[in-house]
């Protein structure tokens, strides 16, 4: 099992930035993602990492201006998020997945940070 803490979430003006953390313990994974959800919505795919390579994902919307990061020493994920606007609002997700494939698929993730609130006001 993988045990998930995240940090860094709150209310920022539109245009502003924010970063996310997600620090692990447990055992060990091949990839780090971070999701988001909104009520009544499904939870959607943002960006991931896989630990050892270091290879990055993104959903189309975020490119350029997510960033997803990580420190093996400290075993801790980032997702550095600029230029936020209020499509951006959601709870933010942190997860792992022990196998190679489905990075964008939440159903491929093991385990799951307890999320935290991102807010872009207009």
């Amino acid at each position: 099992q993988v045990q998930l803490v995240e940090s860094g979430g709150g209310l920022v003006q539109a245009g502003g930035s924010l970063r996310l953390s997600c620090a692990a313990s447990g055992r060990t994974f091949y990839t780090m993602g971070w999701f988001r959800q909104v009520p009544g919505k499904e939870r959607e795919f943002v960006a991931a990492i896989t630990w050892n390579s270091g290879t990055t994902y993104y959903k189309d919307s975020v490119k350029g201006r997510f960033t997803i990061s990580r420190d093996n020493g400290k075993k801790t994920g980032y997702l550095q998020m600029n230029s936020l606007n209020p499509a951006d609002t959601a709870i933010y997700y942190c997860a792992v997945n022990l196998q190679a494939y489905g990075y964008a698929r939440a159903e491929s993730y093991e385990s799951w940070g307890q999320g935290t609130q991102v807010t872009v006001s207009a």
